[in-house]
Parts: structure tokens; sequence; C-alpha cells
């Protein structure tokens, strides 16, 4: 294998998720819903497709179902450090333990898409000044 080519993300309201995943988190809108009668929309971030795919399967899934961030799949996003900063500064505070986390070789943060779905942004570069504490597995995993 040489990469990860695509990746499809279940959601249950697609037009509130292509605002977010375009909007939000900048990704490039390749193929709208109209492409694909309604049900899907086509991203790409660096040389990844990320598909939202409006199935059904993610209605009803909530923040309260997770109690730490590795109990559930997720998609996540290299960012240069501005961004990562921006996006932790936005999206703060939807559960507990979102971090950010200290991963060794990088730091992560994690988010929840309007559909549930659970996003990391990744950072490789270190802050200038650190305004937040990090968290380690350990902190947060008996």
């Amino acid at each position: 294998m040489r990469g990860v080519d695509h990746v499809n993300v279940d959601v249950d309201d697609l037009a509130a998720c292509l605002q977010f995943y375009r909007d939000v988190l900048e990704l490039s809108l390749v193929r709208g819903p109209d492409d694909f009668g309604g049900e899907h929309a086509m991203f790409t971030v660096g040389d990844t497709t990320v598909t939202l795919a409006e199935t059904g399967s993610a209605a009803g899934w909530d923040e309260r179902g997770i109690d730490h961030p590795l109990d559930k799949a997720h998609l996540a996003f290299e960012a240069d450090r501005d961004e990562y900063e921006r996006l932790m500064d936005r999206l703060d505070g939807q559960f507990p333990n979102q971090g950010p986390y200290d991963w060794s070789d990088f730091e992560g943060f994690y988010f929840l898409d309007p559909s549930g779905n659970l996003l990391e942004v990744i950072t490789y570069e270190t802050p200038a000044d650190r305004d937040r504490s990090l968290l380690t597995h350990n902190d947060v995993v008996p």
C-alpha cells in the first residue's frame, strides 16, 4: 500500500457538513451534491479525497457517546501551527478531553463535525509560546 486514497464520512445532514468542511476546515470542494443526486459531496485535502455521504447511519449519535477521543474512529488533518491554533480556538468545548494532546512527534486536538463524526487536527510545528497544557494518553485512560 502507498497511502490513503480517500475517506468516506457518514453524515446525517449533508448541507450542514458541506458548509463545515468547506468553510471551517477550508477543504477544497471538488464535486458538490448536484453531481451525486444530492447524497454526497467530495473534497480534497492534500493528496486525499474526503467524501461526505448522507446515508443515515450517523443519525442519533452525539458527543455524550464519547468519553475519550480514542473511543471512536476518526479522520485526522495536518495543519500548520496557525491553522491548528485557529481551529482549537473555534471548536474547543465540544466534549471533555478534546486536547490538545502530546503524541510525541506531533500535537493533536479532537472535535466533532455537525453529524458527530470525530475529527482531529494535528501539527508537527512546536509553538513559540504554549498557552494550553498538553494531555497525554495516560491522562484520560486508566
